[in-house]
């Protein structure tokens, strides 16, 4: 329901509450707690903090008071406090950068991290936009096979065989992206649940190990000692997870080189794009690490999987169909709002066996949560934390982590963006003076519906301008922004 149709239904006052109630005794539990929060004093009031927060959808409220003061009189020069606020309680956003949990939050996590990756692309935020020149990759590693899954379109074509377990080795079908079978395992029984969970808590190092290798890599190709390496060429990146569709996390990561002094000094001549191919190449298939022994399942040793893709990013005048910078830092945040919910899982920790049993999961993924559970109490393995990431499949990582020089920061692009919106109006040696608690979280059933028509209404109004801007064209993406 959108925010316009809601406060319709709700104006008029008090008796046009009362009268809606009794006319809605055939709407739903939601419907009539629309009218509810349409009919509380100060709605309107409340309805502009959440267009403040752009339709959050899990806001958090504050109470307190912030002021200007002037530093030399003490003259309080603007104040603001909750006392009269709706509640005497003022909404500020989430933050979530989950597109399950806030869609709104996560767009603007989104736009952060486009920003964050197009800086180091083409520069801005403090990267020079000579960076455009030095030689970039965008590098797609995938996870190995653990057991023959459906796939999307013509699924696993593999005879008419059975396996140990009773099952078919494979299947035939044709399938829809969506349908629910896509990534489940044609035989479960077969599936190795152990293999996969403990890959996923050793990612981190494989990846660095990945880097490491790619530096060795390039350092052999110049000609140079790998502790003198340094002092030619710096090796940048940025990378995201994503979780697949069977569970397993995939890395996209742009890799750049750089001179000695970091993105404002160009690499060596001979560090070249071809050059930072083949030494991603040759690092991404020799990296490994090995687990933990532990007698339940050994010491396994865990790899990349064989699909490696390897694309030159050139600069914003590429010709059509080539990878420029914009492109891949919009294909780079688009992963940042997903998590593993997106793969049949969950967003909240798993605290007691219980607990997991009762998730609304996949069986696919229930079994990896089990596998991290069980393994999880496994005390050589207890370095690896599987029970606290059991909700995560066992991986531990940051969705998106890069290197120090590679761009700005996500605490820069939020602190740029608290000033702006938090700067006085009025000018001279000023001081802000702030005091504030928390005192809840979350709309309820009717707030949320007005939140969404909000978020809708922002979102319809994003695609009418980006449409006019383009001239009437189609299509429009909505990752970037902020």
């Amino acid at each position: 329901m959108g925010a316009g149709r809601a406060v319709a239904v709700g104006g008029g006052g008090r008796d046009a509450a009362w009268q809606g109630r009794e006319w809605s005794s055939g709407l739903s539990w939601v419907e009539r707690d629309v009218v509810r929060v349409a009919a509380e004093p100060g709605f309107g009031r409340w309805l502009e903090q959440v267009k403040g927060t752009g339709g959050c959808g899990q806001p958090v409220y504050l109470a307190g008071y912030s002021m200007v003061v002037d530093a030399g009189s003490g003259e309080v020069l603007r104040y603001f406090g909750t006392v009269g606020e709706p509640g005497g309680r003022l909404a500020v956003r989430c933050g979530n950068r989950r597109e399950s949990r806030c869609a709104s939050c996560s767009r603007e996590h989104a736009g952060d991290t486009w920003h964050l990756v197009a800086a180091g692309l083409g520069g801005g935020k403090g990267v020079p936009s000579s960076v455009v020149s030095h030689p970039r990759v965008l590098v797609t590693l995938t996870a190995p096979g653990f057991g023959v899954v459906h796939r999307a379109g013509r699924c696993v074509r593999a005879g008419a065989g059975v396996c140990e377990h009773g099952r078919p080795v494979g299947c035939g079908g044709w399938h829809a992206d969506g349908a629910g079978v896509v990534g489940e395992p044609l035989c479960r029984g077969c599936y190795d649940y152990a293999a996969h969970v403990l890959w996923h808590a050793m990612l981190g190092e494989l990846w660095s190990r990945t880097v490491r290798g790619v530096r060795r890599a390039l350092a052999a190709a110049g000609g140079v000692p790998r502790s003198r390496l340094g002092e030619c060429l710096r090796v940048s990146f940025a990378k995201v997870a994503e979780y697949q569709k069977r569970g397993a996390v995939h890395v996209h990561a742009v890799i750049r080189l750089d001179g000695p002094d970091g993105p404002g000094s160009p690499p060596p001549a001979w560090a070249t794009g071809s050059v930072l191919d083949a030494a991603v190449r040759a690092a991404a298939g020799k990296a490994s690490v090995r687990t933990p022994y532990a007698p339940e399942v050994g010491a396994l040793t865990c790899r990349w999987g064989r699909q490696l893709d390897v694309h030159p990013i050139l600069d914003q005048s590429a010709a059509d169909g080539a990878l420029s910078g914009e492109a891949v830092a919009g294909y780079v945040a688009k992963y940042t709002s997903k998590s593993v919910g997106d793969s049949g899982g969950s967003d909240h920790p798993v605290r007691s066996w219980a607990d997991l049993v009762s998730r609304r999961v996949s069986g696919h993924v229930r079994a990896l949560m089990a596998a991290c559970w069980r393994l999880g109490a496994v005390a050589e393995l207890a370095g690896l934390r599987l029970r606290t990431w059991c909700h995560m499949l066992g991986f531990r990582g940051h969705v998106l982590t890069k290197s120090r020089r590679y761009s700005t920061t996500y605490t820069a692009l939020r602190g740029a963006r608290a000033a702006f919106r938090s700067a006085p109006a009025v000018g001279g040696n000023t001081v802000t003076v702030s005091s504030w608690r928390f005192v809840g979280a979350g709309h309820s059933p009717g707030e949320a519906e007005f939140a969404r028509g909000v978020w809708l209404d922002r979102m319809q109004a994003r695609a009418l301008a980006a449409e006019a801007e383009r001239g009437g064209g189609g299509g429009w993406w909505v990752g970037r922004g902020g």
